[in-house]
């Protein structure tokens, strides 16, 4: 059974997967902190910090309907701070027939003022198992 903590974690986590697959910038400017890092592969190996990064992905707008699930969500809670790690699968419609990438995620929240900001995430590409 899920704790409540874990849960709104969860609920946030799924908020803001769900901004991004709609380009909706408002939520996602509204669940992430200003300084917000990450390492993901549009950033080519660099340490990206801030929101305009992002900002320029959601404004480019994105080719049709985007349906996102989380795989075997994890949460960790440590005080303050929260770790919510998963498998991201997007999937999009495609004149050649439905196509889904994966994603492994780690996302990392903060907690001021009782309430959870998202400050830091790592998106990379699974490795082919072989």
């Amino acid at each position: 059974m899920t704790e409540p903590q874990e849960q709104e974690l969860l609920d946030l986590t799924r908020r803001l997967l769900d901004a991004i697959a709609r380009a909706d910038w408002k939520t996602y400017e509204e669940l992430c902190d200003p300084s917000l890092t990450c390492f993901e592969p549009e950033a080519t190996g660099q340490q990206v910090e801030g929101l305009d990064f992002h900002r320029f992905y959601f404004q480019v707008g994105h080719a049709g309907e985007a349906q996102v699930t989380m795989v075997s969500p994890r949460v960790r809670i440590m005080g303050e701070a929260a770790v919510v790690s998963y498998v991201r699968l997007v999937q999009r419609p495609d004149p050649g027939g439905p196509v889904t990438r994966s994603f492994e995620e780690t996302r990392v929240w903060h907690r001021r003022n009782g309430r959870w900001k998202h400050v830091h995430f790592h998106r990379s590409v699974p490795t082919p198992r072989g």
